[in-house]
């Protein structure tokens, strides 16, 4: 009978193939290697290891045979395997999906830019997923030109990380034109392997615009549906604000440039509340409104999904789901430095500069 070379440990070894075959956050294949050397140690014959770990004799031979040559390292990576070396360009693919656009379309797929470089799409899907590359998505953005982006932007979120003391911040904002519309058929509810469906087609019923202050300090929210937001409806809400707000408090505000938000009636109203402060974000800058992020809450949550027949259900969906937010509310906690932010926008900045110039 054959004998297998003897395999002998030092501690050191011991301990860490002991460590690495009892592991559960390491790759299969190394604690599997590491039982083999373990077993083998202990005297085990190739085939009795096969039969224990469920393998072939001439697997474990081979480990035994690598160990036996490299020590613990021969256990850490795979032997070169003989066969065609590999052909794919990884930088190509890179440098095309970032910097080169298709003759005919907008952006890359998979099989347009594998017949391209003559490679297998799985093969340019493997390299776009290693570096987090998605051309089929694209996101919205516009940079702000407000001369006095700095200034605001450091008010802002000088509001957010260091709150003033015996003061409320609110986050105030309006949501225009949110449509109650009646999908024409039910849909159809979620199961295994299908999502819930609903119908592409809809009636519509009309709008309402909500109008929202998001305290800062604990997440509450005060809101009131409103059929219009013009420079009056800005001004019932801000007494609705006044009303429900401790009376000893100073009340920063912090809103966007919407035109009614500066109506000349509206300053004359501020005057003679002087509690309230102004803080406007930069033009095209709404996304620094905290508020927003409720809204798209709201939007994602309750609203996109709903059917509505008419305006009165959806203010009474609204409503509901603001009073269930109050119930237990959490505050969203502003993170990113206004340093930080000004390092973006002029990295942004000189990037469109640049694509602007060629």
């Amino acid at each position: 009978m054959r004998v297998a070379p003897i395999v002998t440990l030092t501690s050191s070894q011991e301990q860490q193939l002991q460590a690495w075959a009892k592991a559960r956050s390491l790759p299969q294949r190394q604690v599997q290697r590491s039982q083999i050397i373990l077993l083998a140690a202990a005297g085990h014959q190739d085939i009795e290891i096969g039969e224990k770990l469920r393998m072939s004799r001439q697997k474990v031979a081979r480990w035994r045979e690598r160990f036996l040559a490299l020590g613990l390292d021969g256990l850490l990576q795979d032997a070169t395997r003989p066969g065609r070396p590999r052909t794919v360009d990884r930088e190509e693919i890179i440098r095309r999906t970032t910097q080169v656009k298709p003759s005919a379309a907008t952006h890359w797929s998979t099989r347009s830019l594998a017949r391209i470089l003559g490679t297998s799409p799985a093969s340019v899907q493997r390299i776009w997923r290693i570096h987090g590359l998605k051309p089929h998505r694209v996101e919205t953005f516009k940079l702000s030109r407000d001369p006095q982006f700095r200034e605001k932007l450091e008010d802002i979120v000088g509001l957010y990380i260091h709150p003033p003391q015996h003061a409320l911040v609110l986050s105030v904002d309006e949501k225009s034109q949110i449509q109650a519309l009646q999908r024409t058929q039910p849909g159809l509810p979620m199961k295994k392997g299908r999502g819930q469906t609903l119908t592409h087609d809809y009636k519509r019923h009309g709008t309402t615009t909500l109008f929202a202050a998001l305290n800062i300090l604990d997440g509450t929210v005060l809101s009131q549906c409103r059929s219009r937001h013009t420079h009056r409806d800005w001004i019932a809400f801000l007494k609705q604000i006044d009303h429900n707000t401790p009376p000893d408090k100073t009340l920063h505000v912090i809103a966007d440039n919407y035109a009614a938000h500066k109506h000349p009636k509206v300053q004359s109203w501020l005057k003679r509340h002087p509690r309230f402060h102004m803080h406007f974000t930069p033009t095209s800058a709404s996304w620094l409104n905290m508020v927003e992020r409720f809204f798209r809450d709201l939007s994602q949550q309750r609203v996109r999904r709903g059917s509505f027949h008419s305006v009165d259900e959806l203010i009474a969906a609204i409503e509901d789901y603001i009073r269930s937010h109050n119930e237990h509310p959490k505050p969203f906690i502003w993170t990113a430095k206004a340093c930080d932010i000004l390092e973006k926008v002029a990295r942004a900045r000189r990037t469109q500069d640049k694509l602007q110039s060629k």
